[in-house]
């Protein structure tokens, strides 16, 4: 092994280690914890040491057993160093050390004996931190959401800059907020409308869509490369352009605070990607299958319902998410469009929350993780029908 590898994986697995404590103790601070001692200096001078151990050790011992010891030892001296400190902050140093050792597992000694491994290491952890350094900014301030959401306004005033829960005042004190968002501002109505709105436009921009795509991905008609080409262009132009021509044009035909007006406008700005979507995964279809079902009888129609529907569920699936969340999402248009509060969707009412200085902050906090949540966990459950409808029509074939 060249030891310019050695001390390359000691420093920079010790300095992804010492950034991840970093975090943590941030994280501690903000729940009201006072850390007296932060012990970077001894804390990175014992990663470096588990990492010069982790490579000594290699594959002479289970690997799980390695991981949990190594995990164990950096805990257990952290426990030390520091003082007064609860037994879940104790956790959170364990089970970060473990994803820590289970991350450098791979760097052995014959991975380090490579040429140019000193350089793989750098953009590997580099790759790491940037995830972890990014994931931190993204998720923080949705973390100061919900915890806010939980405040009262006496706390709130007492320290704005207190981010710790207190578990102890009881569920009905801790979910107060979201209580009154419900019972007292009506977001049951506005979440209830916002359904309404983003099913209903999925539903319409699917029934328009897949025809379109269909017969721009295999019909021959005058215009259909100048449309397959052209069919995105609505989105050159910024949203806040078509607003004043929509809002005269709505307020003459009195569209204006309805759900259909807002059915009318989501489709149309929805349409076009749903289009461009669905035409790249059935160019991807064989053209044999749709010849087959030609000799056995079927019409367009039959075609398109019997064998191009069942073989694009995943793309129609992703289509379907993203124009919901689109819907779901959008601000300007119901903004403009919507003046009555029993028409309001939920980001209408969030603005309309804010907009006097009467509002609480933790209400206002509440119905933003009553927005966000939903769609969150729509996302993360479906994310896999997301991705595999987006690149299904990627490669043809």
């Amino acid at each position: 092994m060249k030891i310019k590898n050695i001390l390359t994986y000691c420093f920079i697995s010790s300095l992804f280690l010492f950034s991840l404590i970093c975090i943590w103790k941030i994280l501690v601070t903000l729940q009201g914890i006072e850390l007296i001692n932060f012990n970077f200096n001894k804390l990175f001078v014992f990663g470096i040491v588990l990492c010069v151990i982790n490579l000594l050790i290699g594959k002479k011992l289970n690997l799980n057993i390695k991981l949990i010891l190594l995990a164990l030892l950096f805990s257990i001296f952290d426990y030390f160093i520091s003082i007064n400190l609860p037994i879940w902050y104790s956790i959170g140093i364990f089970l970060i050390s473990l994803f820590f050792f289970n991350t450098i597992k791979n760097y052995d000694k014959n991975f380090l004996s490579k040429n140019h491994s000193s350089q793989k290491l750098f953009f590997n952890f580099l790759t790491l931190f940037g995830i972890t350094l990014f994931s931190f900014v993204i998720l923080f301030p949705f973390y100061m959401m919900l915890v806010t959401s939980f405040k009262t306004q006496a706390l709130l005033l007492l320290n704005p800059l207190d981010f710790s829960i207190n578990f102890a005042q009881g569920l009905p004190e801790l979910f107060k907020s979201y209580f009154v968002v419900f019972k007292d501002y009506n977001f049951g109505r506005y979440m209830l409308t916002s359904t309404i709105v983003s099913l209903g436009t999925v539903i319409i921009t699917l029934i328009f869509a897949i025809p379109a795509a269909y017969a721009v991905a295999r019909l021959n008609f005058f215009g259909k490369n100048f449309f397959s080409t052209s069919i995105l262009i609505i989105y050159l132009f910024p949203a806040i352009v078509l607003v004043i021509p929509l809002y005269t044009i709505f307020s003459q035909l009195g569209l204006r605070n309805s759900i259909e007006g807002l059915l009318i406008v989501y489709t149309a700005t929805t349409l076009p990607v749903a289009i461009y979507m669905l035409q790249g995964y059935f160019k991807s279809i064989p053209k044999e299958l749709e010849e087959a079902g030609i000799i056995d009888g079927q019409n367009w129609l039959g075609i398109i319902f019997k064998i191009i529907l069942p073989l694009s569920l995943p793309a129609i699936s992703s289509v379907a998410l993203y124009v919901f969340m689109i819907a779901w999402n959008e601000f300007l248009f119901s903004l403009m469009f919507l003046d009555r509060p029993n028409t309001f969707t939920l980001s209408r009412a969030i603005q309309f929350l804010n907009v006097g200085a009467e509002t609480p902050r933790q209400y206002l906090m509440a119905g933003s993780v009553v927005v966000t949540l939903p769609i969150l966990i729509i996302f993360v459950y479906f994310e896999k029908y997301l991705v595999s409808g987006l690149t299904a029509g990627s490669v043809k074939g």
